[in-house]
């Protein structure tokens, strides 16, 4: 059985085990996080409907803080003397999912 959820504005297939990386989310290690299902797929039985999607939870496990990867702005301006070097890392949010119950 696995599920596609909506996590953090992106989309990411799921199943009971599985760690993934989601946008920042408020809470310590240990706390339980909600997602919210889009599509469920049990064996050859796929639901879809949104009613039905209602009824199913997903419930996933905050394992720690992570960072993204870094990200190296450049800004140059020819023939001024102009340029500006920025770096960035996205704060992210280890979780494990521990259950899909339809």
């Amino acid at each position: 059985m696995y599920a596609i959820v909506r996590a953090g504005g992106r989309q990411e297939k799921v199943s009971v085990g599985d760690t993934i990386l989601i946008n920042r989310v408020k809470g310590e290690a240990g706390d339980a996080v909600d997602l919210t299902p889009l599509l469920l797929v049990d064996g050859s039985t796929v639901t879809s409907d949104a009613d039905k999607l209602a009824k199913v939870s997903i419930k996933a496990e905050v394992v720690g803080p992570a960072k993204g990867p870094k990200i190296t702005i450049m800004k140059y301006k020819n023939k001024t003397g102009y340029k500006k070097r920025q770096g960035h890392r996205q704060p992210l949010t280890q979780v494990k999912i521990t259950d899909i119950s339809a």
